[in-house]
């Protein structure tokens, strides 16, 4: 009897629970989520999709202020290719160690993802994403003009580069993934939403674009394309709320995707935190499946049922 599949999506600051900078500090949280992963293998088939808020951010700045003109900065495309090599070999490592301390083995692939964008998405004509570092005013009308970066005051703290955040319609590398779980090894794959890039109509050719694809919607996309039975976003609070952070605030439970898309509609849900996660897992459950909004220490119960918001098609 086959397992059940489910993807996973942990938060972009899954490793960076207390604000942990340094690898050790990253590789010793890792390593907490490596063992609740390898304990759910033994029940489920399981693709890891994670974020890369955080360290993508610190790649850049890196990448910006050590730019030399023999050595310039990586694009922001090569960049996310970078943060899932990094955040996907902490994983890695650390669902085998949990497995070598139980005396087990099982297979663990991290895979470089590429995810297929339109170039005609509205996101690029209006880009809204922040990232990397912060700027004065004067800084960053100098960036405009240096580099054509469109550049934003980001909630009084400072401007930062905004860039398009268009929505994923193709895997690149999904036959593979499959195989990867049909061989029986657990996956990581579409790291911080994945590499954008465009396919040319003809010819097929990818190229990369600078962009950065939520990593709910590139993580239920590729649950759906390689028919997964759950999708599972984990963040930082155990349930999606109404009026959160209110005195009336309510924990939302077991809903139906018109539920849920009710409450989307009504504006329930913060633009670029809980929103793309209700999105998502209600667009998933759509086609009779269970979308899941859980924290890392409720995944288990909210994989049967017993804890999260339950989005049940």
């Amino acid at each position: 009897m086959s397992k059940p599949r489910v993807v996973i999506a942990l938060g972009g600051n899954a490793l960076q629970r207390n604000g942990e900078v340094t690898a050790e500090a990253q590789k010793a949280v890792a390593s907490q989520v490596g063992a609740v992963i390898a304990k759910l293998s033994d029940k489920y088939e399981i693709v890891v999709a994670h974020g890369n808020g955080p360290q993508v951010g610190n790649i850049l700045i890196h990448e910006e202020t050590a730019a030399t003109a023999t050595a310039p900065a990586m694009p922001l495309e090569t960049a996310v290719a970078m943060s899932q090599g990094q955040i996907g070999y902490w994983l890695a490592q650390a669902i085998n160690n949990a497995f070598a301390k139980e005396k087990r083995r099982k297979q663990v692939v991290s895979v470089v993802t590429q995810v297929v964008v339109d170039r005609k998405d509205p996101a690029f004509r209006h880009p809204s994403k922040p990232i990397g570092e912060f700027y004065t005013a004067a800084e960053a009308v100098k960036l405009a003009k240096s580099r054509g970066w469109e550049m934003r005051e980001d909630a009084g703290r400072g401007y930062r580069r905004v860039v398009p955040s268009p929505k994923p319609i193709d895997i690149v590398e999904r036959r593979e993934i499959i195989s990867l779980i049909q061989s029986g090894a657990i996956v990581i794959a579409v790291g911080g939403g994945g590499i954008p890039v465009v396919r040319t109509k003809i010819l097929k050719i990818l190229k990369g674009v600078d962009a950065v694809i939520d990593k709910d919607l590139a993580a239920a996309k590729l649950a759906d394309l390689i028919k997964a039975d759950i999708f599972v976003s984990v963040t930082a609070v155990p349930n999606a709320y109404l009026n959160y952070g209110q005195p009336d605030q309510v924990a939302l439970g077991l809903l139906t995707p018109a539920e849920a898309a009710a409450h989307i509609a009504a504006g329930h849900f913060a633009p670029g935190s809980m929103l793309p996660k209700v999105q998502a897992v209600t667009e998933f459950a759509k086609k009779r499946r269970l979308g899941i909004i859980t924290s890392p220490d409720n995944l288990e119960l909210a994989l049967k049922r017993r804890a999260g918001t339950i989005v049940q098609g």
